[in-house]
């Protein structure tokens, strides 16, 4: 569990990488913000079991997301089509959820 001396801490450098930042690096904050948000919630709803019990193990699960959401923006940009439900920009934000959870994964870090 992370104290709140080292959240503060981590916050305190943040503000000092922002003091100095360009915009390409805020839009990069902003966005990794943003993924991480996302992340946070889904995982509320799906719990870790749904990658650590994955058949084949949880890399194996990933890859297979990870293929299908690939072949979904694929079709999308391919084709022109727009989608009906989850925008091109979401299938990106899931791909790199799914990486985040993966090197989570590979770290040892996915809970069980």
């Amino acid at each position: 569990m992370t104290s709140s001396f080292e959240v503060w801490s981590l916050t305190s450098k943040a503000y000092e990488v922002l003091d100095n930042t360009t915009q390409f690096e805020f839009d990069v904050l902003d966005i990794a913000d943003e993924l991480t948000s996302l992340l946070l919630k889904k995982q509320k709803d799906y719990g870790p079991k749904n990658i650590s019990q994955a058949p084949g193990g949880a890399l194996n699960g990933l890859r297979v997301r990870m293929h299908d959401k690939i072949a979904r923006i694929n079709h999308l940009i391919d084709s022109g089509s727009t989608p009906e439900n989850e925008s091109l920009e979401d299938s990106f934000k899931d791909l790199a959820n799914y990486s985040i959870i993966a090197l989570m994964a590979l770290r040892g870090k996915w809970p069980q």
